[in-house]
């Protein structure tokens, strides 16, 4: 019997319905409202999507924002101590009163008085690149392991525990002032370990909105939501440039403090699955729905752009694809009630995760995992470096260095949304990054070359260049993920969306690690930026076999008059 469409995202609903296996917060909402508003009727399936994507889009928020200090506080760690003011509790050398032992020593004229050792030694810049590769590299090994994890256990407990101990770490990096710390070995373990437990983050939200979502504009609903990524590095830059003249600490501790305080709320409040709330059939009929008044007009997939299936076989991968967006109702549950490593025993055997194999297997899967090496190569050298180089490169102070790097970050927002934009309008993902790239890599020289003439200047260049640099990296990480984590060659498997992310992140990872470490071993700013050059175009190369089997596939379909879903 063929079951009626629900109209719209869903029938009006009273709040107040039981939901067993929900988060204890969304519970205790549907009390409250049985109890103060037992004639309130909403809209469940827009509701339940609207608080998915707002705590999903707060959480990562925080995790960028934890990210950020560091790069701030760099330029107060080692700095020209000769244009530094002198404390008013210090007196100077010839003041203070002869063998008085109340008075405080003079200060040392070795120009290093105002340095926070051990990064007062002439190699700072390679200490600075190994805090940064300490992070990143822990990052991108953990990234592997992550989805892997991630496709197995309740996301919501694998995003509140990550996102506990990663503000756990982020102030202990601060502790380090309160307590007088100035062992390396502290700031680099401090640093793996934060990164570590940061992996939690990426394959845990990207799941969660892409179980709640169908791929109808899916393109700029993660553009949008990608901005998270820019919002969280300018939270945190401009929270850390507000301490880091007075008390770096607070630079760590207030983030670290307030990543803790959501992690909190994604454990009360998030709902990973539709099934637990009774959505799954609803959100499947809408996304049905969606395909069908489209039909029309729309042309095809991702999963067609990378895929080697001809033309001929396109109605019966129709039929696969709406086949497997009506098998919600058949995912195994996992709630509040699962061990976080039990093992998962009621799956079908269709539905097992995918191992790190399979998931290599898929077509697309390498190309965009190595374009994103050398793409968030660029993207976390500058996000890692960008305040030292203003301030380095121009006469502006820590303070204003760390604002006017902010616009990076706001040109990548406007960079996510305008891929995501293009890719849905012309279902061409990888010609989109390649056409970007290609823009970024003269763009990166006329920024070396001119932003320091004037602070307008340097802030019209950075933000052309944050929107070309972070809108293919914002589109591989969120929308080309998730395509490829419910490709055709899944069979309807849905549980590989973790892994193939975990996999194109950690692949990107592994290059957003080598790319600050390199700018610290690298001598003179040009050689860096030389550097990122090489890596866009490398970036772009990737790209080219994928890119120009759309733009084939896009000139046959215009010779036949084919639109194809």
């Amino acid at each position: 019997m063929q079951r009626a469409r629900v109209p719209s995202t869903g029938r009006q609903q009273r709040m107040s319905s039981t939901y067993p296996s929900a988060p204890i917060g969304v519970r205790l909402i549907s009390y409250l409202s049985a109890k103060l508003c037992p004639r309130l009727q909403v809209n469940r399936v827009l509701w339940f999507k609207c608080s998915v994507l707002g705590l999903t889009y707060l959480a990562y928020t925080c995790y960028h924002m934890t990210r950020k200090p560091i790069s701030v506080v760099k330029s107060v760690l080692h700095r020209n101590c000769s244009t530094v003011t002198l404390p008013p509790e210090f007196v100077t050398p010839g003041g203070g009163g002869g063998g008085d032992p109340t008075v405080p020593p003079p200060l040392p004229t070795d120009g290093t008085w105002c340095d926070y050792a051990p990064f007062d030694q002439p190699d700072f810049n390679s200490l600075f690149g190994a805090l940064d590769s300490a992070f990143l590299f822990s990052y991108a090994i953990a990234m592997f392991f992550a989805g892997f994890i991630a496709e197995r256990v309740s996301l919501r407990y694998f995003l509140a525990l990550g996102m506990a101990f990663s503000g756990l770490f982020c102030y202990l990096f601060g502790m380090a002032k309160v307590y007088d710390i100035h062992a390396l070995w502290y700031f680099v373990a401090v640093q793996a370990l934060a990164g570590m437990f940061q992996t939690t983050g990426w394959p845990g939200v990207v799941t969660i909105v892409g179980r709640w979502f169908g791929k109808s504009k899916r393109g700029l609903i993660f553009g949008i939501w990608n901005s998270h990524t820019s919002i969280g590095n300018v939270l945190g830059t401009l929270i850390a440039a507000h301490y880091v003249e007075r008390d770096w600490s607070m630079s760590f501790v207030v983030p670290g403090f307030v990543m803790g305080l959501c992690g909190f709320l994604m454990f009360l409040f998030v709902v990973e699955r539709p099934e637990i709330v009774d959505c799954q059939e609803k959100v499947a009929d809408y996304a049905q729905q969606q395909r069908g008044s489209s039909a029309g007009s729309s042309v095809r997939r991702m999963d067609d752009s990378v895929s080697d299936v001809e033309d001929s076989g396109v109605s019966a991968e129709q039929d696969n694809v709406s086949t497997r967006t009506l098998r919600g109702s058949y995912y195994s549950e996992i709630n509040e009630r699962t061990p976080i490593l039990g093992s998962i025993n009621r799956a079908p055997p269709q539905h097992d995760a995918i191992g790190f194999f399979g998931a290599l297997r898929i077509p697309g899967v390498i190309e965009f995992s190595l374009s994103l090496f050398f793409s968030k190569l660029v993207s976390y050298t500058f996000l890692f470096w960008l305040p030292f180089y203003i301030q380095h490169s121009t006469s502006m102070g820590a303070k204003l260095s760390a604002d006017v790097s902010t616009v990076f970050d706001i040109g990548g927002i406007i960079g996510a949304i305008a891929a995501g934009m293009m890719s849905d309008a012309s279902a061409m993902p990888a010609t989109t990054c390649t056409g970007m790239l290609a823009i970024a890599a003269p763009l990166l020289l006329i920024y070396r070359c001119w932003g320091s003439v004037s602070l307008s200047v340097n802030i019209l260049l950075l933000f052309v260049v944050g929107l070309m640099v972070n809108g293919p990296y914002a589109l591989i990480t969120t929308s080309v993920s998730a395509e490829l984590g419910q490709h055709s060659s899944l069979n309807g498997n849905s549980k590989a969306l973790a892994t193939v992310t975990a996999i194109i992140d950690g692949t990107g990872s592994i290059g957003a690690a080598i790319g600050p470490l390199l700018a610290g071993m690298v001598s003179g700013w040009n050689n860096v930026f030389y550097m990122l050059v090489i890596s866009d175009v490398l970036a772009l190369a990737m790209l080219l076999r994928i890119s120009s089997k759309e733009c084939s596939r896009r000139n046959i379909n215009r010779r036949y008059n084919v639109r194809i879903e």
